[in-house]
């Protein structure tokens, strides 16, 4: 029968949408109060000069309006009214949603604390604001002088700004209703929080995360009567007792638990790199309160306590108890199932330390260093574990199916849940099967909040095993579907994304120590957690969280190969130093001095040291005695370890694949050393000694095949590319000149053409069918805008296509030596290719064509290009038509190229000096690309190109100014040129629209001012 009569309305629910809602209010507070400290970012309005007097004003009286009076203070604000509305509306609402959200009531314990420390860590953040008075007045000011009056949330908002100027001492007046719910919960937390806050010896004694202590129970599943019971963020302790502060008078377990939590932080995180010292806010308050001096006197006692020698000592056990659980775990990944638990507990204590020493090495005075180093062994930990679980998650899909479901007494009262665990196979995991218990865990939160109210018909506190039972049960749930939320709620150190400097300082500390390097993996693998710190409700960090994370990544991976790179060429110089005693060259004195012994002859300085034979150096009294060259080998397997720890990491939607580094880095050094070699001396123009270099290269590629044993790369594509690079870097400059300009034109130059079509559709499309109408044509063509932006920007792509042909024909040139017969088979199949056949084959002829350096009739990269910008709201008719008004757009406009004194042609340079005989390439090539892409006639729209560029030229033979006819018949030239680059066009079909005989006189014109301007 429904249950509602004591059940409050949708308690579970709520808890559970405020607590998410709560964290994205903080996410905005936050990035508000980052942008307002950040002058590069701050709302321009509050820095404007000619807005000072007045922001100062309204700062001044807030949060009281006066508006009539002051006139001159608030008469630029006056002008600026909507732009400020418009410009501070998300800052305002921000700060109004931070005010709706203070007015909730909570309850049950777990998510009621989690509540409480999301609404006292918004309403601390909040307070530090500096400019949040001057941007909520700013808005009201504009929205009164806009509106006629106040926004209606104004009054609340100004009152609530104004009331917690001190927040903490605001919240403790606030919370005195509540004081005993709050106490009641923190309380309950006596039995959990301790168990967190041990000493190293205590976990040490109590053997704690390790599987191999008792073997015999070593398959059993891990349990705890507390799984999941801690708030997330601690400060809900050292702050709660602050604002229910009668309790530490009044309860001694309130008394210790508080001062145990104050002995274990100094320095607490409010929000990501947000922090807040407990002990000075704590004495502040409670100084000014009769009868606290006892508590004063216990804070400054813990302060002194609260030293880091603990948290080292714990930091030391970790790193050796987690490297024993993740050997096991490696060699088992079956005990994952029963001992997830083992493994949740260890990222969560990793996480805490790796956290509390970042936090406090950057925020406090240390009194001692040493309690401020860590060893990076806890972050190679952290990212081991979550690869592991990743990897084998089916073992905790399994574990899940085979866990007993609740006794059978409990079972009456929740039968959906015996249903839905009853009915779970080992099928489903084998058959891939995605699970889904978020409604079930739902239910037991609902559960919970109606058996926990004072009216409950069933108390949950008299069935302690269905709690305990349903935890268990709802744990390994979560490692079923919910693996990543766990993976983050124990292991995330997002927090770093924050501290930036400490977390590259810690990176290089890592690389400059041997013995750590193999760890440095675990800060590009890091940078992996950071997106799971944005949130919805900030969509606006999420793209420079991104591209931070990326960054980092980045340098990190770089710097490793980089350092790897350096080990490897200090390891080939070592070599090849031993290779080069190796040769015959240095035998010569050795032979000598054995034939002047041998005859009794003294040659040489007495007391001269006798030179080393090779291969002393591998000669040891003991293996203690260490070479420069084994300390290199040494640091280079450790670095390589951790190279090749993983294949990739994907961070923000982006594979980086470490050993792809390496690689690039090997190639580029190898090259360079490879020329060194070569040892070239420009003023005498000597080289080397052929068989000297034949032996520096070879002792480098043995070093080179060597580094296969450490890391898993293929050195032979590093020697491949090298050859490569040498002796065939024109197709690799094509190729990349290729890609690069494609994208160019696509997204730079033909993109702002399509624009510039679109503003002149109207007129373009009256021009296209009007040729034959001189008189309306001009009329239009007054009407066009941006005609010149449309052959500037088709100039460009000429000149780009033009360089890429050079190019390409170089490149023909150079495989025409080396493959002949190759080349010739390509050109065949090029030149034999049926008008008829399908476009997708001849496109990939066109395609190894144009790798060939051979010119085709359809550029296949450009067609690529193009392909990619295709607009999802467009229609493919409506971009046929652009493309079509495109061709049309450049036609119309070719005659105001006369007007240009650099129009000139030049017969020296078989060109013209403003370079608009590139325009003949950009306009077939752009024209067969955007008509193969649309499966239109490239024929027919060059035809009508044609025809539309000819009446347009003809009818500047008419002008009579002399100004916009200056260089003419340069201009005229440009038909012809068209004609003769284009595989579609004919002479034939020129002469039908253009007199042959004007080209003729053009040319000669050309010709005889070029001979007149050089005389």
């Amino acid at each position: 029968k429904p249950r509602t009569s004591a059940y409050p309305s949708k308690l579970a629910e709520k808890l559970t949408i405020l607590n998410d809602r709560g964290i994205g209010m903080l996410t905005r507070i936050y990035n508000i109060k980052k942008a307002c400290g950040d002058p590069k970012a701050k709302p321009s309005y509050l820095i404007d000069k000619n807005l000072e007097s007045a922001v100062k004003f309204i700062v001044r009286k807030f949060p009281a309006i006066e508006t009539r009076n002051n006139n001159q203070q608030l008469a630029q604000l006056q002008k600026e009214k909507s732009e400020i509305l418009k410009n501070l509306a998300l800052y305002y609402f921000t700060f109004v949603d931070v005010m709706e959200f203070k007015t909730v009531n909570f309850d049950l314990t777990k998510n009621y604390l989690d509540l409480v420390v999301t609404y006292i860590t918004l309403m601390m953040l909040l307070s530090r604001i500096e400019e949040r008075k001057a941007i909520i007045g700013l808005y009201n000011y504009a929205h009164e002088m806009t509106h006629g009056s106040s926004d209606r949330e104004y009054p609340r908002l100004g009152q609530m700004i104004v009331d917690y100027e001190n927040p903490l001492k605001k919240m403790m007046e606030e919370f005195v209703p509540h004081g005993k719910s709050l106490q009641d919960a923190l309380v309950s937390l006596q039995m959990v929080y301790p168990r967190r806050n041990l000493s190293a010896d205590q976990w040490r004694n109590a053997q704690l995360l390790s599987l191999i202590s008792a073997p015999s129970t070593m398959l059993n599943p891990a349990q705890s009567d507390t799984v999941r019971m801690l708030p997330k963020r601690s400060v809900v302790i050292h702050v709660g007792f602050i604002l229910c502060h009668a309790a530490l008078n009044t309860d001694p377990a309130a008394l210790s638990l508080w001062k145990l939590a104050l002995q274990s932080s100094s320095c607490l995180c409010l929000f990501r790199d947000e922090v807040f010292h407990i002990h000075k806010a704590a004495e502040d308050l409670f100084v000014n309160i009769r009868g606290y001096n006892k508590r004063v006197n216990d804070i400054r006692e813990c302060k002194e306590s609260a030293l880091g020698s603990m948290h080292r000592e714990r930091r030391k056990f970790l790193r050796s108890a987690l490297k024993e659980l993740a050997t096991v775990l490696a060699d088992q990944p079956g005990l994952l199932g029963p001992k997830a638990l083992f493994v949740f507990m260890a990222l969560s204590f990793a996480r805490d330390e790796i956290i509390w020493l970042l936090r406090h090495a950057d925020n406090i005075q240390k009194k001692s260093t040493d309690d401020f180093i860590d060893n990076l062994n806890l972050f190679q930990f952290v990212a081991k574990a979550t690869v592991l679980f990743q990897h084998y998650c089916n073992y905790q899909e399994r574990f899940l199916i085979n866990l007993s479901v609740c006794p059978e007494d409990e079972s009456i009262i929740m039968s959906s849940f015996v249903n839905t665990m009853t009915s779970l196979s080992v099928k489903q995991v084998e058959d891939g099967d995605v699970f889904d218990f978020r409604g079930m865990r739902l239910d037991w939160f609902r559960l919970q909040a109606y058996t926990s109210v004072s009216k409950a018909s069933l108390g949950l506190a008299d069935h302690r095993e269905l709690g305990k039972m349903m935890n268990t049960i709802i744990f390994h749930t979560k490692m079923a579907d919910s693996l990543v939320e766990m993976l983050v709620e124990t292991s995330d150190v997002s927090i770093f994304c924050f501290y930036s400097r400490a977390f590259e300082k810690m990176f290089q500390q890592c690389l400059e120590l041997p013995s750590q390097s193999r760890y440095s993996i675990s800060f590009p693998l890091l940078c992996t957690h950071f997106m799971s710190c944005t949130h919805e409700l900030c969509p606006e960090e999420r793209h420079h969280i991104g591209d931070r994370s990326l960054s980092l990544c980045n340098m990190f991976l770089d710097e490793m190969a980089k350092q790897a790179r350096n080990l490897i060429t200090d390891i080939c110089t070592e070599q090849c130093t031993l290779s080069d005693q190796l040769l015959p060259k240095h035998c010569a004195k050795t032979i000598s001095q054995a034939v002047n012994k041998k005859s009794k002859k003294q040659t040489g300085k007495k007391g001269e040291p006798e030179r080393e034979k090779p291969g002393v150096e591998s000669m040891r009294k003991n293996r203690l005695l260490v070479t420069n060259l084994d300390k290199l080998h040494t640091a280079l397997s450790e670095l390589c370890f951790s190279i090749n720890y993983v294949p990739n990491m994907m961070v923000w939607e982006h594979t980086f694949t470490p050993r792809e580094y390496l690689t690039s880095h090997l190639e580029i050094r190898f090259t360079k050393s490879i020329v060194g070699m070569t040892m070239y001396n420009q003023a005498t123009q000597e080289i080397a000694k052929p068989s000297e270099l034949l032996t520096s290269v070879r002792a480098y590629m043995t070093v080179l095949q060597s580094i296969e044993n450490y890391v898993q790369i293929d050195i032979t594509r590093v020697f491949n590319n090298l050859m490569m690079s040498l002796s065939g870097k024109m197709y690799r400059l094509l190729q990349t000149y290729s890609h690069n300009s494609s994208a160019y034109l696509s997204y730079c130059l033909l993109l702002p053409l399509q624009k510039l079509v679109v503003d002149n559709v109207e007129v373009l499309t009256q021009m296209r069918t009007s040729f034959d109408k001189p008189d309306h044509m001009a009329a239009l063509f007054k009407r066009l805008t941006c005609a010149y932006h449309v052959l500037k920007r088709m100039t460009i792509i000429g000149v780009i296509l033009s360089f890429r042909s050079l190019a390409q024909e170089a490149l023909r040139d150079v495989l025409s030596c080396h493959i002949p017969f190759l080349v010739s088979s390509v050109e065949d199949f090029k030149d034999h290719i049926p008008r008829e056949t399908d476009m997708k084959v001849a496109m990939n002829v066109y395609e190894l064509s144009s790798a060939a350096g051979l010119p085709c009739e359809i550029d296949p990269a450009l067609v690529v290009a193009l392909s990619s910008q295709k607009s999802e709201n467009i229609s493919p008719e409506e971009e046929y038509k652009i493309a079509c008004l495109l061709m049309v757009f450049v036609a119309v406009s070719m005659p105001t190229l006369a007007s240009n004194v650099m129009s000139q042609y030049s017969p020296a340079i078989e060109g013209h000096c403003n370079n608009i005989h590139c325009l003949a390439k950009a306009i077939n090539q752009i024209a067969a690309s955007l008509f193969t892409i649309h499966k239109g006639s490239i024929e027919d729209r060059l035809k009508e190109f044609l025809a539309l560029a000819s009446s347009s030229l003809l009818k500047i033979g008419q002008e009579t100014d002399k100004s916009t006819t200056r260089n003419r018949e340069s201009v005229y030239l440009l038909l012809d040129m068209i004609v003769q680059e284009s595989p579609f066009l004919t002479m034939d079909l020129l002469e039908s629209c253009f007199p042959y005989v004007l080209l003729r006189n053009a040319y000669h014109a050309v010709y005889k001012q070029s001979v007149s301007s050089s005389a």
